[in-house]
């Protein structure tokens, strides 16, 4: 018979079982318990995880390295829209778009056509799950202190926070930052606005009637029926 061991790929041989007991209460605490393996593969000397066993076991665990190799980080120089990054495997990105002319979709029985209209300065805050879109009165000079707006839109949460509906959002582990923006631009844009989330509307005035006279017009956006929301740039980085 032929000896084709040396095929094998590299053999692993277990050395150290886990586990781990929760406790039958409200806070449902953690401890867990390490045990030896033999030369059988099989499980001795059970003791409470030692800081050592901790610290092993941590990083085999730690994949955050992997997950943050491409996710935001730019393709080539940082984009110059881009206010703040956090690239952690579950970080975010706040970036700004300016007063821009794009194509917006209602549902019919919002009774306003699906055509290009005008949009005010915006400001973006993403994570791989989640968006939250403000309005801004000008983006010319931004900082931590520069107020912020509710954005002039249906399917916004009072705090900016967007319901995405039947969105499938799809944003990858490894989504480079200008893939990450542009994907959720296009989410955003390219879903249909149905309805107001609460009894608040977002601006002053009729925001179905205010979109009727916009959409087709080639009128740019009237920031005087922004309405603040409390909130500036610095309190969405804290």
């Amino acid at each position: 018979m032929k000896d084709i061991t040396q095929q094998f790929g590299t053999l692993y041989n277990p050395v150290k079982a886990f586990v781990v007991y929760q406790k039958n209460s409200a806070e449902k605490s953690i401890y867990v318990e390490a045990y030896d393996m033999d030369k059988n593969g099989c499980p001795i000397n059970a003791h409470p995880l030692s800081l050592k066993e901790s610290t092993q076991l941590a990083s085999a665990l730690d994949t955050s390295e992997e997950l943050t190799r491409k996710f935001l980080k730019p393709s080539g120089l940082l984009p110059k829209n881009v206010l703040h990054l956090n690239p952690d495997h579950d970080g975010s990105a706040i970036w700004y778009t300016p007063a821009q002319k794009v194509s917006l979709f209602f549902v019919e029985s919002l009774a306003i056509p699906n055509a290009e209209a005008f949009v005010p300065p915006l400001l973006w805050k993403a994570s791989k799950n989640t968006l939250y879109i403000y309005a801004m009165v000008a983006d010319k000079i931004i900082n931590e202190q520069t107020a912020l707006y509710h954005a002039p839109f249906f399917n916004l949460y009072n705090d900016g926070r967007v319901c995405m509906g039947t969105v499938k959002v799809d944003i990858k582990a490894d989504c480079h930052l200008q893939d990450f923006m542009q994907s959720w631009e296009q989410y955003f844009f390219k879903s249909y606005f149905s309805h107001l989330i609460g009894n608040t509307s977002p601006v002053k005035g009729n925001i179905i009637q205010l979109w009727q006279k916009l959409v087709g017009s080639g009128k740019p956006f009237p920031i005087k029926s922004l309405i603040k929301n409390g909130l500036t740039l610095k309190k969405l980085l804290s």
